[in-house]
């Protein structure tokens, strides 16, 4: 096959294929690397002895080395997907254990090697196993009783005649081909029984089919399946033309059936811009994915479902939702890139990506540098709500000289000022939570606004005389503050709403006019300056949207004007660490049918995702938007041991137990181990203690981490974005989790008692959340009362 001209071709990464070249011999790897670069120049000289793999239609390999070759499906004329590095003598071996097609539901390419399949599940339990084979063009035939003639009993039970019962005989062959599984695991599937071989059988399926198989065996209906996983991926109309037919699948090896004016490989064309697979644009592209692994991926690696998020041309604002781990900021990252690539060239920054604080802020930057590059990053203003409150606020009032103080301050100047003038009809706490919820957070500038303005969610009810009372309270302490040259950041947002509404108020005024005289107007009425006033940005990206305040999404709504792709904000309310309960289609943000929400956890296993969702039982979140939500569907792939409970007669044995159970992950780096505690002083504490056994640590502050290595160690709030391999949760003990100052609301404010047992729940919930292998809790004393679904005797499957 050798050819003088130089033909570059596409080289493909197939999902997963990383992870067992990352698992060769470093000098492989390096091999490897060497390869993708020759090969993507040109695959046609003889030096890479490319030749089809026999019985194969589109199965090829390559040399690496001496040793080892390079296993890749052709897709097209120089068009390639690297789905294996193999020792030779693996390659020839089995050659009728390679099995890839395309899904007839996913429309996806489906790779699976059977031999991989077979030593790693089926060959555990029975040494003499071996997975049916059949021809690359022909899928094996399911036996008449395969993993599914129907029946009855729990997976893992014995029959009636004392055989193991599969783990999926209540689901047919052709009802798991219609969730789209793939066609050659359809027999291994009917065989499996033992439910410690469901993972390893997950591990190298394709991505889809291990999805599926978990849901159903954690006793999801196939028809709920079919909702949540299956139906948000299938091909939409528009791919109707180029997606293989959904009711009849070919067989692995083949495309679906063409006439004869059709290309034979637009099916496979087609077929992987729905798969998990990657261009290698570059020499470092591959070197990234390997040396990165899991922590990385994202930058790699989008879910269908999330690929379609990122992409999606929208009337206006939308909402993407999901539980932890399941990559909300990994979508909104990616969007920013697809935006900014459709901007005309410039060197203004007309897209905005915001968050609630600054540590969050700055690891968006971060990761959008290594996702998009320097090119993408100069056309993005990336800044935390407050920071651009504040930038909007300076701009008007360059002379400000207040001081900035925060929400416990504030609360203590409400105190002083109850006290001296003997108020006691209302608490302190009621009114700092009317003014800062209500009054700044709706940017209410007058008495007759304010006795219009919505309650939603406060409790207790207020008369018409009683909001005059409170509106003559709430600007007796205004002026208190004036008086002190104080302001809080929740003055300042309120501020810088009211100043970008009337900009966009002014905006609007123009265009109006410029629309009666079919024209441009005279610049020089629009502002001092004489320049022309225009929204700060075209697009805006909100991450962590829970925690924004009301005024910050009324300032946020005026920076960019009403048109397509204008908000994309993306948040979960069981993370909502902050008091900050909005209704976005009350302040002038319509996300109504354009809501979405992810399910798949890529961060958390299964176990400490079930432990997690139980910290949250009794609880009710909303939308966002005024409605209920919840975590339904919410899920993972990943395996692992349940969380760790540890209980301790006092807190220096509990220490003790923290610093041992550190010393137990000793093959983790010290950086990937984080302890989370409910106080500033327990965290000095945990770093004192660690400090003495020898162990390094480094505490976790408003600025992040420094640049000490060792175990991070931080109290709950610091945890948000954050994500660890292992996780400590200590100090888990009644009184301080939730703080034992919450109860005194139960009887004197049900509503507010509820959203500070809410708050303790989430934050709890973040933490646990944050571990991606090992989660431990530990307390002395009665534990949390949250811990109680954990500690309560549950039935093993």
């Amino acid at each position: 096959m050798s050819d003088p001209t130089p033909r570059p071709a596409t080289l493909r990464l197939l999902d997963r294929a990383d992870r067992e070249i990352a698992e060769l011999d470093a000098d492989v790897i390096g091999a490897v690397y060497r390869f993708q670069h020759g090969f993507r120049k040109n695959p046609h000289p003889g030096g890479f002895d490319l030749k089809q793999v026999k019985g194969h239609d589109r199965l090829w390999s390559a040399r690496v080395t001496r040793e080892y070759r390079a296993l890749l499906l052709r897709l097209g004329e120089d068009d390639w997907l690297l789905v294996a590095v193999k020792h030779r003598r693996e390659v020839h071996r089995g050659l009728d254990r390679y099995a890839y097609g395309i899904n007839r539901v996913t429309g996806a390419i489906d790779y699976v090697d059977l031999r991989r399949v077979e030593e790693g599940v089926l060959s555990r339990a029975d040494p003499d196993a071996a997975v049916p084979t059949g021809s690359p063009t022909e899928p094996p035939a399911a036996p008449a009783e395969a993993a599914g003639t129907g029946g009855t009993g729990e997976p893992g039970t014995r029959t009636g005649d004392g055989t193991p019962r599969p783990l999926f005989a209540d689901h047919t062959p052709e009802a798991l081909r219609g969730l789209g599984v793939a066609e050659s695991l359809l027999p291994v599937i009917a065989r499996l029984t033992d439910p410690d071989d469901l993972p390893g059988l997950v591990a190298h399926a394709p991505r889809h089919t291990g999805e599926v198989l978990l849901r159903l065996y954690d006793g999801v209906s196939a028809e709920q399946v079919r909702r949540e996983i299956v139906d948000p991926i299938a091909p939409t109309a528009h791919d109707a033309e180029t997606a293989p037919p959904a009711d009849a699948g070919p067989p692995p090896g083949e495309p679906p059936a063409t006439t004869p004016a059709t290309d034979p490989d637009s099916a496979w064309q087609a077929a992987i811009a729905r798969s998990d697979a990657v261009v290698l644009t570059d020499d470092a592209s591959l070197e990234r994915i390997i040396e990165e692994k899991d922590f990385g991926r994202w930058k790699i690696f989008l879910h269908p479902t999330q690929e379609r998020l990122v992409r999606r041309e929208l009337s206006g604002p939308a909402r993407v939702g999901g539980g932890p781990g399941t990559g909300k900021t990994i979508v909104a990252l990616h969007r920013v890139r697809h935006l900014v690539a459709r901007l005309p060239p410039g060197n203004t920054r007309p897209v905005l990506l915001t968050t609630f604080n600054r540590n969050l802020a700055a690891d968006l930057r971060a990761r959008l540098l290594a996702l998009g590059g320097p090119q993408t990053v100069s056309r993005v203003d990336i800044v935390h709500v407050d920071q651009l409150a504040n930038r909007v606020v300076g701009e008007a009032e360059p002379g400000n000289t207040r001081r900035r103080i925060d929400d416990a301050r504030a609360l203590a100047e409400w105190r002083d000022m109850l006290a001296e003038t003997d108020e006691t009809r209302w608490s302190p706490e009621f009114l700092a939570d009317e003014w800062n919820q209500v009054i700044l957070g709706q940017a209410v500038t007058s008495r007759s606004d304010y006795f219009r303005a919505r309650r939603a969610g406060r409790g207790r009810s207020l008369t018409r005389p009683e909001r005059a009372a409170v509106w003559q309270l709430a600007e007796r302490f205004t002026q208190r503050l004036e008086t002190a040259r104080l302001e809080t950041h929740r003055q300042v947002a309120e501020r810088a709403a009211r100043l970008e509404m009337a900009r966009a108020a002014r905006i609007g005024e123009r265009a109006r006019r410029d629309g009666q005289r079919d024209g441009p107007g005279n610049i020089h009425v629009e502002s001092a300056t004489g320049a022309r006033q225009r929204h700060r940005y075209r697009h805006i990206v909100v991450d962590e949207a829970q925690d924004l305040a009301p005024a910050h999404w009324k300032m946020l709504r005026a920076m960019a004007p009403h048109a397509p792709n204008d908000l994309f904000v993306v948040g979960d309310t069981h993370q909502r660490i902050y008091d900050n309960q909005v209704t976005l289609g009350s302040l002038g943000i319509n996300i109504r049918g354009r809501s979405s929400r992810l399910t798949l956890s890529y961060r958390t296993t299964r176990e400490i995702l079930r432990s997690a969702l139980l910290l949250l039982e009794g609880t009710d979140y909303d939308d966002l938007d005024g409605g209920p939500e919840n975590l339904a569907g919410y899920r993972s792939v990943l395996h692992g041991r349940p969380p760790t409970l540890i209980p301790a007669a006092d807190w220096d044995e509990e220490l003790d137990a923290v610093t041992e159970q550190v010393r137990a992950w000793h093959g983790v780096p010290r950086e990937s181990v984080a302890v989370c505690v409910p106080t500033n002083g327990m965290a000095d504490d945990v770093m004192a203690r660690l400090a003495r056994r020898g162990i390094p640590a480094a505490r976790i502050t408003p600025d992040g981490v420094g640049p000490v290595e060792g175990v991070h160690i931080g109290t709950m709030y610091r945890f948000k974005g954050l994500e660890y391999r292992c996780v400590i949760i200590a100090g888990l003990s009644e009184g301080r989790v939730p703080r034992s100052p919450v109860d005194q609301w139960e009887h004197i404010d049900a509503d507010r008692y509820r959203r500070e047992l809410q708050r303790a729940r989430s934050l709890l919930f973040v933490a646990a959340t944050r571990a991606r292998d090992a989660l431990t809790l530990t307390w002395h004393g009665e534990p949390s009362r949250f811990l109680g679904p954990l500690l309560a005797p549950r039935p093993e499957r």
